[in-house]
């Protein structure tokens, strides 16, 4: 079975790489803000966080489907499109991009607590046939020390990691120090859910067990060839796309 991540995201890639799965990656050609913006002008309304990232994680995992079909006809497998964001009291705090900005975050983050919110979306490509979805959304709420001193914070941000992460930190690398609590499946927090991507791939037909081990032959040799598909050397900013 084949396994395709319409994400460039290396915390994504590496999640499923530690859980046996060795996917293709398709960088989604998918302007985020224009497709929020869309949305939000045509109901007259601001989406709320669970809906902003189901909508962006269901827009990349079918343009990745596009894509194969455009350039691997015979891709017989399934498609992965995650999205995340970060809110603290209704604030949605995406990544901070710069210095100054993730100075900011963390000063206000310390001792607090906010929900991180994922989007899945998963489809079953068969060739010839129309792909099926399954799609839902993940939350875990993460709670951060207290004492973290603002030596500490300069420290953190200085390393680089946290600008361009949503919500300007991470659970598994050296943001983990400082985070005292988290509530809900901590795979989340790195960048996708792996229980709700078990129960949607099965929702689909397919076993999780069977996606274990599993190396995608583009990993070695990308049939793609123009760049765009790749292996095990995906392109793009760090962070959750």
């Amino acid at each position: 079975m084949r396994v395709c991540l319409a994400s460039t995201s290396p915390a994504r890639r590496m999640l499923l790489r530690q859980f046996g799965i060795h996917p293709l990656t398709v960088a989604p050609a998918v302007d985020e803000e224009a497709v929020i913006a869309a949305v939000e002008d045509a109901e007259g309304r601001v989406l709320p966080p669970a809906e902003h990232v189901l909508l962006l994680a269901r827009r990349k995992a079918a343009d990745a489907v596009a894509q194969l079909a455009a350039r691997m006809p015979d891709f017989d497998g399934i498609v992965i499109g995650g999205d995340s964001m970060f809110d603290i009291d209704g604030r949605v705090l995406g990544k901070p991009g710069t210095p100054e900005n993730a100075l900011a975050r963390w000063h206000d983050m310390r001792g607090r607590t906010g929900v991180l919110h994922s989007g899945h979306a998963v489809f079953r490509v068969r060739p010839g046939e129309e792909a099926l979805e399954a799609h839902d959304v993940a939350e875990a709420s993460v709670t951060f020390a207290a004492d973290v001193t603002d030596a500490e914070i300069s420290a953190y941000v200085a390393s680089g990691e946290p600008l361009h992460v949503a919500g300007a930190f991470t659970v598994d690398s050296l943001g983990g120090a400082f985070i005292t609590r988290v509530e809900g499946d901590p795979s989340t927090v790195i960048g996708m859910s792996l229980s709700t991507l078990r129960r949607l791939v099965r929702d689909l037909g397919v076993e999780w067990t069977s996606l274990w081990n599993s190396v995608d032959p583009s990993v070695r040799e990308d049939p793609a060839a123009d760049g765009d598909a790749r292996g095990d050397a995906p392109v793009g900013t760090p962070g959750l796309s």
